[in-house]
């Protein structure tokens, strides 16, 4: 029986997860004196955990735009909404719990730290700007298709217009999603770009996929379009800014880790798809479907969320170069393990959801 299902996803899922988990670990416990750019083999892994959430944010948004414009085939669109509403607003609310000082709410203390944005409160507030922007164009793929390379591609371009943005008037829980003044790891922009470029490559599969040749003509599209990105983009915005004396393709093209990311991204996607082949029925893809459960007990063991009890706490940044590699290999194998075959936190905490919204209502 033939299945429209893109078995390449939860493989790309699975390797930014994957690299996510020894990023984190590396970077939280690796000790100072070894941080040395001059390094190649840490050259090598500044570059690859650069390409981590750039990876993570696109996948995110291809998987649930792909999944949203589908259900539309399957006449259970409404359905997929609610649901695209319920995990955007799961997502946000981990983000927080995951940060929340219990301890030091207990002894009356209050700290703004638990206001800090991360990668699980930007993805769940994309999700629902995704949804709002699909509600708006009416469900109508060719104009949510050009409106979301549109934003993404705009987002990119404006960087420098935000990069030192001073939104400091507002409410500090809204300004945390807006700027990193005050610790925050991501913001909604830049990355809800990668998201919408991610949308956009979406509305691809749903329109083509069963067209002939499409899939040998993506590959190629993906891997050509991230080499050009990649190479010659910051030479594009330095020419462009040079004939106009346009500034802000000047500020592009000086400090042009967006494009240049989401080339690297798309040649990975170009790659897997191209692999997609190799990766059916393995463990890589279990690991794909469980980035939610990963992410959680990751935080927890590293930076002791809840208990305040961490890796982070315990050891700090006092690891040896190899003790770091060895380290890191193992905690990725045990937080995927414990995620794999010891709890099962996504559909935990869905029932959960689901049945308390269930229960409202009635």
């Amino acid at each position: 029986m033939k299945t429209n299902r893109l078995y390449f996803i939860d493989a790309v899922r699975a390797f930014a997860i994957i690299m996510m988990l020894q990023g984190h670990f590396v970077d939280t416990l690796l000790a100072v004196e070894y941080r040395d750019d001059s390094n190649i083999f840490f050259q090598i892994w500044k570059y690859f955990r650069g390409i981590t959430a750039p990876t993570f944010f696109t996948i995110s948004g291809l998987v649930f735009t792909y999944l949203l414009m589908k259900s539309k085939k399957n006449g259970t669109s409404k359905v997929r909404i609610k649901k695209g509403i319920t995990r955007g607003l799961m997502l946000i609310a981990i983000g927080y719990a995951l940060r929340a000082p219990v301890f030091d709410w207990f002894q009356g203390v209050f700290k703004d730290s638990f206001l800090i944005i991360d990668v699980l409160h930007c993805i769940g507030l994309s999700i629902l700007i995704t949804i709002l922007i699909y509600i708006t164009t009416l469900r109508k793929s060719a104009v949510f298709s050009v409106l979301m390379l549109i934003i993404g591609t705009t987002i990119f371009l404006c960087e420098p217009l935000y990069r030192s943005l001073d939104v400091s008037y507002l409410p500090l829980f809204i300004v945390n999603y807006l700027t990193k003044s005050n610790g925050s790891v991501f913001n909604i922009i830049p990355w809800f770009g990668y998201m919408a470029y991610g949308a956009f490559i979406a509305t691809l599969f749903y329109g083509f996929l069963e067209k002939k040749k499409f899939k040998s003509i993506l590959i190629s599209g993906l891997f050509v379009t991230g080499a050009i990105l990649i190479m010659f983009s910051s030479y594009l915005f330095n020419w462009l800014y040079l004939k106009s004396g346009f500034e802000l393709l000047k500020g592009i093209a000086y400090y042009n880790y967006l494009f240049t990311r989401l080339g690297n991204v798309l040649v990975l996607l170009g790659l897997f798809y191209a692999m997609e082949k190799f990766v059916k029925r393995t463990l890589i893809l279990k690991i794909g479907q469980k980035t939610l459960s990963i992410y959680v007990i990751h935080f927890a063991i590293i930076y002791g969320s809840l208990t305040g009890f961490g890796l982070y706490q315990i050891i700090g940044k006092t690891l040896h170069p190899y003790q770091a590699v060895l380290g890191a290999l193992l905690f990725v194998m045990t937080v995927c393990a414990i995620s794999l075959y010891g709890v099962k936190t996504n559909q935990f905490l869905y029932t959960r959801i689901r049945k308390f919204i269930d229960n409202r209502r009635d």
